[in-house]
């Protein structure tokens, strides 16, 4: 049983689904006149009623999906629902692997001409983009017409300048960019591959494009083979506290979900998509929760002002970590930046901050050659492992970790700043987009602000305590 988690790309980031292939295959004549997407707004608009959509996709994979749950509308969005009482325990539904789009899904002459270059996430768009372009014609429209339209999705990419400048305090406004920048490269390699047909790719433009990579980040799931779209599995919500999962089964090639707790009928079923952070759930799945317990900040260590021995310490340190990049819960910490979630032991004991941060600042701390060398000697006598362990000379190690406590400090100073400039989250004057954006960011800056905050409780309590 693999566990089938919903799939992600923050920090830098895979029998065949049943799939519309042989239109895909006669271009001319068979994709609509008019935009894909305004065609298929068009339908979801008449077929308001969801009931339609689970017989639908039972006749295609030919077996019961669920009948123990139910579409609804909620707050966030649609959702699913107990139409009758659930145990802890229950398999809620099972989706088929033959009714689950994954980049297998693409026609082969597009797939061969993507080739290795192209990633999956990136592949599983064109599919997406692929089968709007057949409008009422695909075999999917009832699954592509109740995605989420470009307007209605708040992943930080879609963000414009003035509401990413809400955010610039956090790493995430940089990561918004450059997933920005990637999923544009992607789309220029995928326009050079498929130039051999311009009546597919002349009709989509980039903004098309990251429209269906951006669905494919927020609604699929890591699978077998890649990624995978797992339809009616991908209106379930999440819950960062839920123990419930989609898990695959490839000995009977489908995905289920087992309830892990009691539901009365009409409650909302959720599951949990992953141990996520708010910048993550923001950058690719375009929400925030007001207190995430898996929420995590990446902060760069700077070196002490005018210290003439700077270079050296970074170069020294820059070669003792190996391998270069840590990774950390979906986070890669590189050179003098580092991953820190929320510490909550304040005594100063335990395992309180990571030990590569707290080796980096004991070398900050080194005012000549000599004390380097030391370190130096002591790592090759040792684990090889630069400055894991307390400093001998106390006042050297209260020192190191008050670099970091004053570095903290400031960050704290700016984060404070940047929320008080948000101003309120609930003013009558903001529309309803800008309003749920700004709450967003209120949530990723706060939950950033807790974590930075318990790292300074436990450095100066280290610090009282040595």
């Amino acid at each position: 049983m693999l566990l089938g988690i919903r799939f992600n790309n923050i920090w830098r980031w895979r029998p065949p689904p049943v799939i519309s292939t042989y239109c895909a295959f006669h271009f001319n004549g068979h994709f609509s006149t008019s935009s894909p997407c305004e065609e298929l707004h068009s339908l979801a608009e008449t077929e308001s009623n969801d009931g339609t959509f689970l017989p639908w996709l039972e006749r295609k994979a030919e077996t019961k999906i669920s009948s123990v749950l139910s579409i609804g509308k909620s707050s966030i969005g649609r959702s699913l629902f107990a139409s009758e009482t659930i145990r802890a325990g229950d398999c809620i539904l099972k989706v088929p692997f033959n009714v689950q789009m994954s980049p297998d899904s693409l026609p082969l002459p597009i797939r061969d001409l993507l080739g290795n270059e192209i990633g999956n996430v990136a592949k599983l768009a064109v599919v997406i983009l692929l089968e709007q372009k057949l409008g009422l014609g695909s075999e999917w429209a009832p699954y592509i017409t109740r995605l989420p339209q470009p307007w209605e999705m708040h992943n930080t990419i879609f963000w414009n300048e003035s509401e990413l400048e809400m955010i610039r305090k956090s790493p995430l406004y940089e990561e918004s960019l450059n997933q920005r920048s990637q999923i544009g490269r992607e789309f220029l390699a995928i326009r050079n591959a498929l130039e051999t047909f311009p009546e597919i790719i002349d009709r989509i433009n980039c903004d098309d494009f990251m429209h269906a990579y951006s669905l494919v980040t927020s609604r699929a799931w890591r699978s077998p083979k890649s990624v995978s779209l797992i339809p009616f599995a991908d209106f379930l919500n999440h819950n960062g506290v839920s123990e419930a999962m989609v898990l695959n089964d490839e000995e009977k090639q489908l995905s289920e979900v087992i309830a892990d707790r009691d539901y009365a009928p009409g409650e909302h079923v959720l599951i949990r998509y992953g141990k996520y952070s708010n910048a993550t759930l923001m950058l690719d799945f375009g929400f925030a929760l007001p207190y995430n317990i898996h929420d995590q900040v990446q902060v760069q260590v700077k070196t002490v002002k005018d210290d003439p021995l700077a270079g050296v310490k970074l170069e020294l340190w820059q070669r003792s970590c190996t391998p270069a990049t840590e990774y950390v819960n979906g986070v890669y910490s590189l050179g003098n930046s580092f991953t820190i979630r929320e510490v909550r032991c304040a005594t100063g004991k335990g395992r309180g901050l990571p030990q590569s941060l707290r080796a980096f600042a004991r070398i900050l701390s080194c005012t000549n050659p000599q004390e380097l060398n030391e370190l130096s000697s002591e790592a090759v006598n040792g684990d090889g492992r630069l400055a894991r362990i307390p400093l001998k000379n106390v006042n050297k190690e209260v020192e190191a970790h008050r670099i970091l406590l004053s570095q903290f400090k400031q960050l704290v100073e700016e984060y404070n700043a940047s929320i008080e400039a948000l101003g309120p989250v609930d003013s009558p004057c903001l529309c309803n987009k800008l309003a749920r954006r700004r709450l967003m960011a209120q949530h990723l800056l706060t939950g950033e602000l807790r974590i930075l905050n318990s790292a300074i409780t436990w450095l100066e309590n280290y610090c009282d305590a040595i």
